[in-house]
């Protein structure tokens, strides 16, 4: 390739070190688009006969039908996916073959099917969100009425149902496919023509090659288009933000699924067992989820050490930015269906679920807001006697609603008998009926808005 400006070929260690076939051959679809737009806009501008276009163009299809295949072939000579695919391509039609890269460069032809990759990924990511969300809402409404505790600080805190904990997964996702589709609508300009950084002097219709790969339009600087991989970092940046998400799921159905919690059994498919310890069920699956995210997070960070410090145009530096992305976009796929698997598989506990809510005297807000209401207390005076009430509870190992009538008048007289409809698990839940609450009819609605946007 380089053979009218060195005397030598590369070293060993060069032909290895600068090589990136192993990895860029991912992109042998999109290099095979690209290409194939490229050189019908050649044809309709006479930059090649139009003969010459349509023999490019069916030798371009014929190596794509061999790469579907046998896979592409890595020889390291050939250094990457688009010399890989120039090579075969004059092996098949000849001489002609070279025409193709006319009026383009490896610059904006690597720049170009990066896009067009990203693009796809985003593309199937929004769609494998899309069923993780419809497991989710699918499992809120048939637990809109399931109570079990909710936490803070992983300390029993209020009774809520286990809809609406799944439903708050639902609206974190529903943010994360925005954030993908944020990505995508910027990404979604055409480098191709763009050259090594200058543009061409060649008449090329980049509109044409724009429409024909579905970019919404050109890029406006050449020099930006070839040398800037802010459109992979906003994929990675959305995909390290949704990874967080489901690790966190994760985690949820870790410890759900422990003996202490006993929430939830896990799905066989999804679990593994001891090599020693016969009873052992391991949540595997979610663990590595949540292992997966600091390896996206880190994909993330990779790239942008290595963009950091690079001057216009393009540096090899850059050939190390589809790797991350490769990896990160691959961990992403396998987390959102082991996820989708997880929640639309798990048996829930709710048993369990309902007789911890029980604990921890979970509903002492409840009787807090009870002495607001009811007795006109401040809120603060209201928080200091139901401290007091949590204390005696907890000395006499009972539930707030064990208490006696007298017992709670000692506390406080204003206190009377119709505290205890305030006192239960249920009447707590449905008292939280404002919008975006716990209430098992907020948490209804909130499913039929979340059908409605998912088109059910």
């Amino acid at each position: 390739m380089w053979g009218g400006r060195f005397a030598e070929g590369p070293s060993a260690i060069m032909r290895e070190i600068n090589a990136s076939i192993p990895f860029d051959k991912a992109l042998w679809r999109q290099d095979i688009a690209a290409s194939k737009a490229h050189v019908a806009m050649l044809g309709q501008q006479g930059i090649v006969s139009a003969a010459d276009a349509q023999t490019i163009s069916e030798g371009l299809d014929r190596v794509a039908a061999e790469y579907e295949a046998n896979g592409v072939p890595e020889d390291w000579d050939l250094e990457d996916i688009h010399m890989t695919t120039e090579s075969r391509l004059a092996e098949l039609i000849g001489p002609v073959a070279g025409r193709l890269h006319t009026a383009r460069s490896r610059n904006d032809q690597v720049a170009t099917d990066f896009r067009l990759w990203v693009r796809d990924a985003i593309d199937q990511t929004d769609a494998g969100l899309a069923q993780l969300q419809r497991a989710l809402v699918d499992r809120a409404g048939e637990h809109a009425g399931s109570i079990m505790p909710g936490f803070t600080h992983l300390q029993t805190a209020q009774p809520v149902t286990l809809g609406h904990h799944l439903m708050a997964y639902y609206e974190m996702i529903r943010r994360d496919r925005s954030r993908f589709r944020d990505a995508r609508a910027r990404l979604n300009e055409s480098p191709l023509g763009s050259a090594a950084l200058a543009g061409t002097g060649f008449p090329i219709d980049r509109d044409q090659t724009a429409r024909a790969l579905e970019f919404d339009r050109p890029t406006a600087n050449s020099l930006d288009a070839v040398s800037d991989r802010d459109f992979a970092l906003d994929y990675l940046q959305a995909a390290a933000q949704c990874s967080l998400h489901l690790s966190r799921l994760a985690e949820e159905f870790v410890i759900w699924a422990s003996q202490p919690f006993g929430f939830v059994r896990l799905p066989d498919a999804l679990s593994t067992g001891s090599s020693i310890m016969p009873q052992k069920k391991n949540p595997d699956a979610a663990e590595l989820v949540r292992g997966h995210s600091g390896r996206i997070v880190g994909a993330a960070v990779s790239l942008m050490v290595t963009m950091k410090g690079l001057p216009l145009a393009y540096s090899k530096d850059m050939q190390d930015d589809k790797p991350p992305v490769f990896e990160a976009a691959g961990l992403l796929g396998l987390s959102i269906a082991a996820m989708t698997g997880m929640v639309a598989d798990a048996a829930f506990r709710t048993d369990r679920m309902r007789a911890a809510a029980e604990l921890g005297y979970a509903t002492a807000t409840d009787l807090a807001d009870w002495l607001v209401r009811q007795a006109d207390i401040p809120f603060r005076e209201a928080h200091h006697i139901t401290g007091a009430a949590v204390r005696l509870a907890e000395s006499k190992g009972v539930a707030l609603d064990a208490l006696s009538p007298e017992e709670l008048q000692n506390i406080d007289s204003r206190i009377d008998e119709r505290v205890y409809t305030a006192l239960s698990v249920e009447a707590s839940v449905a008292a939280r009926s404002s919008h975006g609450g716990t209430a098992p009819d907020q948490v209804r609605q909130r499913v039929a808005e979340a059908n409605k946007a998912l088109g059910a």
